[in-house]
């Protein structure tokens, strides 16, 4: 009972964070299945199967509160599907642990533009309003479908950066877009890992109470991300990025950091991320200032006029 009581509260956050950040459900999840020993394809398969029905919530409550473009959605979440069914069946009988430094150091290339971009300069602006392309979206559905899969999470770290880096669309609609199309890459790895494992070593308990928690945490997280300023919501989603791939890249076989040298790292980018967060909020503030007293001197401009 104690460990159903965790994954309920490991779904609700985990959720929590995926609907206002577009990322980390299934890193989250994944995660602490792992840790207790279940193999990477049941784990996988048990994530995306509660996916099904968080990114299905979530979905539905980022479109109560407007934050979904949906073009972006069916541009990318088809192709996202079939990545994903894909990258389901390749996992059920191969290992994809080789592959993830190389699109840890993709990501993270991504999470320090998307970091540095929104918190020194905020929302971008040259590019915004106009439409995304099928020949942008076809190829990271496709790539993305196939990393969640194969990793039991990424959809939102490949989808997200990569949409947001365009600055065609405001992020809570980055973030609304993505986590509607995920309901199409979760349903489609559900079926490629039925595919190829079965429902061996599936716990359908587990699956539940991962579904239950991130029912509860979706309209919570879509309320937050239609409230939280773009500048600041950028900032936070980069930060994700980055520390969630050089945590990737220090306990890879690539580098293997000792304890001390992790320890480090991860103490100095939290706090470059609480500072440039911090930062946004100054700045945002400091700009709803200046639009404020520009919206005060236009009346007065009209009445002397008058």
């Amino acid at each position: 009972m104690r460990a159903l009581i965790l994954l309920g509260l490991v779904g609700f956050a985990a959720q929590l964070v995926d609907g206002s950040l577009g990322m980390a459900y299934g890193v989250t999840s994944t995660t602490l299945l792992l840790a207790v020993g279940t193999n990477a394809a049941a784990a996988s398969a048990t994530v995306h199967l509660a996916e099904i029905g968080t990114t299905l919530a979530s979905g539905l409550a980022h479109w109560r509160f407007g934050n979904i473009d949906w073009k972006v959605v069916a541009r990318i979440g088809v192709p996202g599907a079939i990545g994903a069914f894909a990258g389901a069946t390749f996992l059920s009988s191969l290992t994809t642990e080789s592959a993830a430094p190389i699109m840890s150091m993709i990501l993270l290339t991504l999470g320090l533009y998307v970091l540095i971009r929104f918190t020194v300069y905020g929302l971008p602006r040259g590019n915004l309003g106009k439409p995304l392309r099928r020949r942008f979206l076809t190829p990271l559905g496709l790539v993305g479908g196939f990393i969640d899969a194969t990793g039991g999470g990424g959809w939102g770290p490949v989808g997200t950066p990569a949409i947001l880096a365009s600055g065609r669309i405001e992020p809570r609609k980055v973030i609304g877009s993505i986590d509607a199309s995920e309901f199409l890459v979760a349903v489609a790895a559900s079926a490629g890992f039925l595919v190829g494992i079965g429902t061996q070593n599936i716990d359908y308990a587990w699956v539940g109470v991962l579904l239950l928690g991130g029912v509860i945490a979706a309209p919570i997280a879509a309320w937050l991300v239609r409230h939280v300023p773009p500048r600041v919501l950028g900032s936070a989603v980069g930060g994700v990025i980055v520390l969630t791939n050089v945590r990737t890249l220090l306990r890879s076989d690539w580098v293997a950091a000792p304890g001390g040298v992790q320890t480090f790292a991860y103490v100095t980018i939290a706090a470059l991320w609480v500072a440039a967060i911090v930062y946004s909020v100054r700045a945002y503030r400091q700009e709803k200032a200046v639009e404020a007293e520009l919206l005060g001197a236009a009346p007065e401009e009209e009445t002397a006029r008058a």
